[in-house]
């Protein structure tokens, strides 16, 4: 079963020898890296490209070409690589393309020598960027993995060798272009046609990773396409897409193969779709209209276009704040030439000059401000088109989707765990979408942060109430009998707060309390990871027990470090490293001061989770431009019963599914 993959996901590789093809739908120039196992390129013999196309394990096409073909023997590759990174860059000086986001999304197949598709990746989301780092293979633990990266660079490749600390980049990017312009463009066989996604069987999609940094650990950028947050603001942490990430989407199916189907994954992006809105006036912004971006289906439309949001928002606001740091600069720099003056301070010019450069500044903040206001006010109307038209998964508990709620047969793209939005853009809110299925675990932050006022009792409270929350938003987009949920509550403090998931049955079973609970709750879990990552290794999904339960599932921990030995802590971190590469996934609800008694031992525990907060607070940053985005969780409006409507149809779809 060919592994469809989707930014930062991996896979193992089962051969070392291998094809690497590529259609782009125009001519591009494909090489690649070599790096040690820190990912260092070492110098220009370690890059493969058209002017030098072959290096011991690795070949590239020699010309600009729609259609290309690598060819890589791991074997064969010095013992001192570690990792083969795969470039492609649009040709410069053709009269091509000048952007990858003016053509047909870039598609990629690892294949055997026989044809047989290992992994493919559609790199979507790409705009201004001119070159872009696609794919990496890369040896952990002595086994080759592909990674589908998907990183681009709108400087092209000079900028994009340049962030491999080559530091001949500028030269070499020149010398690959040049030897490019002296061929001809020529084209290979296009990879084998791809069995439709509608005639595949189904199975339970793996993982794929959710983006962001946050305060004391990370956080995440959501997945897919544009390539959005989000990066670190507060403390260090892991960038969701950052290469040491070994994560591996799998979910074992009894009896056949593992899949990693991904929702309507094609060879080439579909043309955007066609306007239903009249269009504008001429000098009158275009009017919004929901789904306006490019997409297979309705919901990637909207998803990309969610995403298309974000970036405007960062961008503008990115200028207004140059803008008005340029503003005050110049007048800084004004004030000084008067005061440094003997002269003017003695007489009326230095009080002119000085209300002359507030004056100016004045008249630069107040521009970039009223651009910035039209930008927002244009934001606004596609957020008040978009919001309504977003499906269930996408969409805040009180809108009005959820009343019509029934259980899904299919697994959506993503899922919102709530809202982004920046200081100056009162009002206007972002969806945070992350795909599906989750590749990182969640820590909702129990401890103060931002500006609340509630005290330490009220923030645990908040603080499970988000959980619960974002559990119910797993269970209810999942299918039946396809997502499990496990609680472990040691002093049984959450009950009340928990009541919601516990009293329509959609639990896998009664909240675990005591030592005793906790240690089988880990153990089973611990357990399952163990035997799933055993058959995956060796090839055998099918070899699972009988009965063994294929479903994802979600362990949510509350109040830790209580009712926790050091071979719980132990086995909570395994399952938080190697759980989510086999459909085990970490909510954590807990205030990290609690386990400080641990030391930097459980570093590596907050790291590997992307952190939430029960209330508002600016902790998620973007990697773009700096911004510290608040982030609001999506709780359920006081007095709505759309929590207990929603999970009562899942809890009767469970049962019926179990029977």
């Amino acid at each position: 079963m060919t592994a469809e993959l989707v930014r930062g996901q991996n896979h193992p590789l089962p051969e070392a020898r291998l094809e690497i093809r590529v259609s782009a739908g125009t001519p591009i120039v494909a090489g690649a890296t070599l790096g040690d196992e820190h990912g260092k390129v070492h110098g220009v013999e370690w890059v493969a490209h058209p002017g030098a196309p072959t290096l011991p394990g690795l070949e590239v096409s020699k010309q600009a070409a729609a259609d290309h073909r690598l060819a890589v023997d791991l074997d064969a590759l010095s013992p001192s690589v570690h990792r083969v990174t795969v470039l492609l860059a649009l040709p410069t000086g053709t009269g091509g393309p000048a952007r990858f986001g003016a053509v047909a999304a870039p598609f990629l197949a690892v294949t055997g020598l026989d044809g047989s598709e290992v992994a493919t990746y559609t790199i979507i989301g790409l705009q201004t960027e001119t070159a872009v780092v696609a794919l990496e293979l890369y040896r952990r633990q002595g086994a080759w993995k592909v990674r589908a990266v998907g990183q681009g660079y709108a400087g092209g490749l000079a900028e994009l060798l340049a962030d491999q600390d080559l530091p001949e980049a500028r030269q070499l990017a020149a010398g690959i272009h040049e030897a490019v312009a002296r061929g001809l463009a020529r084209s290979v066989a296009a990879p084998p046609p791809r069995v439709p996604d509608a005639d595949r069987p189904r199975q339970t999609p793996a993982p794929a990773l959710g983006p962001d940094q946050t305060h004391g650990g990370s956080g995440t950028a959501p997945q897919g396409s544009p390539p959005p947050p989000v990066g670190g603001s507060h403390g260090g942490g892991t960038a969701p897409h950052d290469p040491s990430a070994d994560t591996q989407p799998t979910a074992p199916m009894v009896g056949g193969p593992v899949n990693y189907a991904h929702p309507g994954r094609q060879t080439t992006a579909p043309p955007p779709p066609p306007p239903t809105a009249p269009p504008a006036q001429p000098g009158q912004p275009a009017q919004p209209v929901a789904g306006d971006a490019t997409g297979w289906s309705m919901d990637e439309r909207l998803y990309n276009q969610v995403w298309g949001m974000f970036e405007d928002l960062a961008r503008t606001t990115a200028a207004y704040r140059s803008a008005v740091d340029f503003a005050e600069s110049r007048m800084e720099q004004e004030l000084d030439r008067v005061l440094s003056d003997p002269r003017s301070r003695i007489s009326g010019q230095g009080d002119a000059a000085r209300e002359a450069a507030r004056a100016k500044h004045a008249q630069l903040v107040d521009q970039a401000r009223a651009a910035l206001d039209r930008d927002l006010d244009q934001l606004r109307a596609e957020a008040d088109v978009v919001e309504p038209a977003l499906p269930m998964a996408y969409a805040r508990w009180d809108n009005p989707v959820w009343h019509g709620y029934r259980v899904p047969m299919e697994v959506p793209m993503a899922l919102r765990l709530g809202d982004l939005r920046l200081p100056e853009s009162d009002g206007l809110r972002i969806p945070m979408l992350v795909r599906l299925p989750l590749e990182r675990g969640l820590w909702i932050d129990a401890g103060p942060s931002g500006d609340s006022f509630a005290d330490s009792d009220e923030l645990r409270r908040l603080a499970l109430d988000t959980a619960v929350a974002l559990a119910a938003r797993l269970l209810a987009v999942y299918p039946p009998g396809e997502f499990s949920v496990h609680v472990i509550d040691p002093a049984g403090a959450g009950a009340t707060t928990l009541a919601p998931l516990t009293r329509p049955g959609v639990l896998a079973g009664p909240p675990a309390v005591g030592a005793a609970g906790v240690s089988d709750v880990l153990g089973r879990l611990t357990q399952r990871v163990d035997l799933v990552q055993m058959a995956v290794r060796g090839g055998a999904p099918d070899a699972l027990p009988p009965g063994f339960d294929t479903a994802e599932q979600l362990l949510i921990v509350n109040d830790f470090p209580h009712g926790f030995d050091d071979r719980a802590v132990t086995q909570l971190r395994y399952l938080a490293d190697e759980g989510p590469a086999v459909g085990v996934h970490l909510m954590m609800v807990a205030d990290r001061q609690d386990a400080a008694a641990y030391g930097p031992l459980l570093d590596p525990l907050w790291r590997s989770l992307l952190r939430l907060t029960p209330t508002p607070d600016d902790h998620l940053a973007d990697p773009w431009v700096g911004h510290a985005w608040t982030y609001e969780p999506p709780l359920v409006p006081p007095g709505s019963r759309i929590l207990h409507e929603v999970l009562t149809q899942v809890a009767d779809a469970r049962r019926s599914w179990n029977r």
